[in-house]
This record gives C-alpha cells, sequence and structure tokens, in this order.
C-alpha cells in the first residue's frame, strides 16, 4: 500500500442530524464529512440520488432538519498522511491575539498575510490552525471573511446555532464593521457614502479581480476622513455590504486606492514604499459591534493597530 495514502474502505453511512448541523446546506455537510472527497464528486452523487435525506432525493441547496436521516452512500476516501503546519507567526497570532472568548464565539485579530482557509493553492489557513490548535473543540467555523493582506477582528463560532444566528446578522445590518485604510495622496472630502456596484471576475489562474460595473452587484461603503498627510489620507472605512474587495475597489474608484495595495493600487508608490521596508496592504478591521448571539447585548471588540501600519503612519508628516 502506498505509505502516503491510506484508502479507506467504503461504506453507506446512515447519520441522524442534531441540533448542531440544523440549517445546514446538505452540500456544505458533506464537503466537511467526506474530508479528501472532491467537491465536483459530492455534487455528483447529490444529483445522481446517492444521498438521501428521509430516502428522499434532494438537490445540494437543501437545508438540513433536525432529526433528518441523511444516507450517505460508499465513497472512496483518499487521505494524506499529513499536519497542518503553523508558522510562527500565524501561531502566535492564534495563541495570543485572541480579543475575546466565551462558549459560542471568538474575536481574534488576525494577522496579516494569511488566508482565513485553505484552498485555491492554499493548504491551510486560520481556521485550520486554529482546529489544529483546539482539537477538543467538536466545532469551530468562520462567520466572515476577511482578504488574506487584511489584518483585523475576525469572528469565529463555536457552535452551528450561534453561526446561523451570525450569518443573519451579516446578511442584515446586525454587524458594524469598521476599518482604518491609509489612501494614497490628500483626500479632500471629509466623509462620502460611495455606492457603485460591483463585478466580480475570476482570472485563469482562479484570482479574484473585482471592477465598477453597472453589471455588478450593488456595493454601499462610508468613507470618513481621519487625518491628512503630505502625500496619503488616514480614513475610516464602514462597508454596509460585503462584496469581495469592496473597499480596496471603492477607494481606488475615488482616485485614492489603499498603500500596499498590488491588485487595485499604485505600483509607482507601493515600489517606493517597498524600498523602505513597508510591503503590506493598508487596511485593518479595526472593530466589530453586534448583539451577542446568546444573551442579545450590544458588544464591540477592537483590534489595535499591527506594529507595521503604527510605525508607518509615524514617519509621515501630518498635512498643514
Amino acid at each position: 500500500m502506498n505509505t502516503e495514502q491510506e484508502i479507506k474502505k467504503p461504506k453507506v453511512q446512515w447519520v441522524e442530524i442534531t441540533e448542531e448541523n440544523s440549517g445546514q446546506r446538505i452540500d456544505n455537510f458533506l464537503i466537511t464529512k467526506l474530508k479528501g472527497v472532491p467537491k465536483t464528486r459530492i455534487y455528483r452523487i447529490i444529483r445522481k440520488g446517492e444521498v438521501r435525506v428521509n430516502k428522499g432525493r434532494i438537490n445540494n441547496k437543501y437545508r438540513l432538519e433536525q432529526g433528518d436521516m441523511v444516507r450517505i452512500p460508499p465513497v472512496r476516501v483518499a487521505e494524506r498522511e499529513s499536519k497542518v503546519e503553523l508558522l510562527p507567526t500565524l501561531k502566535h497570532s492564534l495563541e495570543q491575539e485572541i480579543i475575546y472568548e466565551d462558549d459560542v464565539l471568538i474575536v481574534l485579530n488576525k494577522p496579516s498575510g494569511f488566508a482565513v482557509h485553505g484552498g485555491s493553492g492554499i493548504s491551510s489557513g486560520v481556521i485550520e490552525g486554529l482546529r489544529v490548535l483546539r482539537p477538543d473543540s467538536r466545532f469551530l467555523e468562520l462567520a466572515h471573511r476577511l482578504d488574506k493582506d487584511t489584518s483585523g477582528c475576525l469572528l469565529v463560532a463555536k457552535k452551528r446555532s450561534t453561526l446561523k444566528v451570525l450569518h443573519d446578522l451579516f446578511r442584515g445590518d446586525g454587524v458594524k464593521k469598521t476599518y482604518l485604510a491609509l489612501l494614497v495622496g490628500q483626500w479632500e472630502r471629509k466623509q462620502q457614502q460611495v455606492t457603485v456596484p460591483l463585478l466580480k471576475n475570476t482570472g485563469k489562474s482562479g484570482e479574484r479581480f473585482v471592477k465598477v460595473s453597472k453589471a455588478g452587484k450593488f456595493a454601499e461603503t462610508s468613507f470618513r476622513r481621519i487625518n491628512k498627510y503630505k502625500k496619503f489620507t488616514l480614513v475610516e472605512a464602514s462597508p454596509k455590504t460585503g462584496r469581495t474587495h469592496q473597499i480596496r475597489v471603492h477607494a481606488a474608484w475615488l482616485g485614492h486606492p489603499i498603500v500596499g495595495d498590488d491588485r487595485y493600487g499604485a505600483d509607482e508608490v507601493n515600489r517606493e514604499l517597498k524600498k523602505k521596508g513597508y510591503k503590506r496592504l493598508f487596511l485593518h478591521a479595526e472593530q466589530l459591534q453586534f448583539k451577542h448571539p446568546v444573551t442579545g447585548d450590544i458588544i464591540r471588540f477592537k483590534a489595535p493597530l499591527p506594529q507595521e501600519l503604527d510605525a508607518l503612519l509615524k514617519k509621515e508628516t501630518l498635512a498643514k
């Protein structure tokens, strides 16, 4: 037998859905349950009717209910014997940068440079690393996402029921998100509401690129000026919607892209900053405010500005 692979002998599984998985889509449930099985295979067995719920056929959008009996057909799973290895920077953040934790949620100060989850050529991310450090935790899932290069407040649910509540809050206007961003150039306005629609595209290599387009989805971001420097402007950005790369594209649309943005930014400015040792996107998810999913209390969390961002601001001269 191949030493790198252990082949599980397939057999029919019958799974009764508990409260923890109630409300979850069947495709997402199977992706978690059948680790190592390609998503295309999972969607195929659903489409062919090999997956049954209460002995009936379902589609991939079916949401599970407590008490449902799910038939999972024999699926051969090849699992590589590999461990998620945590880089020291990520390990330190996961261990030391937890802003808040209780029985149902974790608020983490995510470092820049790490994806929130594996995929798209990335073997592991923040959530996989957190699961490694918390092997006894039965459930850990992201309540929302941050771009790889964005730092700051990241919310993780510790229960399926909590995740459902948080997703509802994020889909509506139940979560107030506040970011700090450093824009290229002097932005003369004190504040502005940007409501231009955004269209997401995927390149041949899988990279995501977003542009302003009438064919896109509605997107709204509120910008408020905090400090004006000789070459830059520090702003507070509050997205009302949650589109991919929203703040970055809206800032570029204003004519003042975010410092360090290698996709929508000012290349010449970024090159000059790299020569001085500054190498990251200046976008930081500073605050999250929402109702606690259990107590109903309004809670607010703040992630301190990372040292490399604070150091850059201290080197810049304020405009008169």
